[in-house]
């Protein structure tokens, strides 16, 4: 697929992603109670980020919000943190993308910087994916570990009876949306960085060539080379560098004593 393809089909995911965050954060049912070996069905309780809601077998549902904070768990505190943080990546990742994509015009915005938006978008719905995961995997974790203890505490010594106080809590819808929407979100984010490579503009390499010309004119001969200047006359005389050689002209001009034997 092209580039352009990429970007688009990330960046609806992204948006499905960060649609289903918000979902999963405002939802109250991050934990259900388990009803398995409970014989008390007249009374529904869950739970969820921000209040605890019990429902009855009528049909009359009331919730109750955390009124406090530092009595909260810790690690409560720190899903909410991841769940608000990836949120709010996500949204700063949807409006550079917006800005991003190929058949939006801004100005003269070249090819070179949408490339650059896409990628920090794409980045930004990754580390936002990121986020949810790891946000609803730790309540997740929270969850089992809770449910492994209220099950080892209602057993007691007599016999394996089990005693059906202590309510135990186990996978609510929330977190399975929760799950789907921050794989959307980091799937949207890796394919616009694959986008960004297509949208980027190639750099051809030119090997460049030096070409230096000569201030004198040089001639070329067997014996050597002789070089003289444009300005100059063009004279018989001339001298011919090839180590002490002399010209058929100069022998002539001066002869020696052996010439008239």
């Amino acid at each position: 697929m092209s580039a352009t393809t990429w970007q688009v089909v990330g960046f609806l995911l992204s948006i499905l992603g960060l649609a289903g965050c918000i979902a999963a954060t405002t939802m109250d049912t991050w934990s259900t109670q388990d009803l398995y070996d409970n014989p008390v069905t007249a009374v529904f309780q869950y739970e969820g980020l921000w209040r605890s809601c019990v429902q009855q077998s009528s049909g009359f549902t009331q919730c109750r919000p955390y009124f406090t904070i530092l009595s909260l768990p810790a690690m409560l505190q720190a899903v909410r943190a991841l769940m608000i943080v990836g949120i709010i990546l996500s949204v700063i990742g949807l409006l550079v993308a917006i800005f991003a994509l190929k058949c939006i015009r801004i100005g003269n915005m070249d090819d070179s910087a949408k490339a650059k938006m896409t990628l920090t978008s794409g980045i930004m719905f990754i580390i936002s994916g990121l986020c949810a995961i790891a946000g609803v995997s730790v309540f997740a974790n929270m969850l089992v570990t809770n449910f492994w203890m209220s099950t080892a505490n209602m057993y007691t010594s007599m016999g394996g009876m089990v005693q059906t106080v202590q309510t135990r809590y186990t996978f609510g819808a929330a977190l399975f949306v929760g799950w789907v929407a921050g794989g959307l979100t980091l799937i949207g984010g890796v394919l616009m960085c694959i986008a960004c490579r297509g949208l980027a503009p190639e750099e051809t390499n030119y090997k460049a060539v030096s070409y230096h010309t000569s201030g004198h004119n040089v001639a070329y001969r067997p014996g050597g080379f002789k070089a003289s200047t444009g300005f100059e006359s063009n004279t018989k005389n001339k001298k011919i560098y090839d180590g002490g050689a002399r010209t058929e002209d100069e022998g002539q001009s001066h002869p020696s004593k052996y010439d008239y034997v």
